[in-house]
């Protein structure tokens, strides 16, 4: 008799967590929207979440970041960039951050950034190729 009142108790409370979970994930999901429509994401401009592009001279070296139309670029967040010409390889984390070859270890909000610190730790050296397989 003590397994079946087990049984029902068990049940009973897988039940009402089941039923505390279908009526609390609406209201936490809508929750998070309203909270990160108001975030600013660093360096993100509009509804199309891309960083926005820039042109511009930074200690001497002329530095671009764009939206990639095509290449290895579409897989590491649509954003391409280059020093003097050169591609400087970015990816995107899943945190909104940004990396680069350049500073691996290192995030930064937004391209820009990411980029300028690049300009400053190549130190006027080169970008070298990098080859994707």
């Amino acid at each position: 008799m003590s397994s079946n009142v087990s049984r029902r108790l068990m049940l009973k409370g897988t039940a009402v967590a089941a039923a505390g979970i279908a009526l609390a994930t609406p209201t936490a999901l809508a929750a998070t929207r309203s909270a990160m429509a108001g975030m600013d994401h660093s360096g993100h401009t509009g509804m199309s979440g891309m960083p926005a592009e820039f042109d511009e001279v930074y200690k001497g070296r002329r530095i671009v970041g764009k939206m990639a139309m095509s290449g290895h670029e579409m897989h590491h967040g649509g954003f391409a960039v280059t020093i003097d010409g050169r591609e400087l390889h970015v990816m995107q984390n899943g945190d909104g951050s940004w990396i680069s070859l350049v500073n691996h270890y290192e995030t930064f909000p937004d391209p820009l950034a990411l980029t300028r610190a690049a300009v400053d730790k190549l130190k006027g050296a080169q970008l070298a190729p990098f080859q994707m397989n």
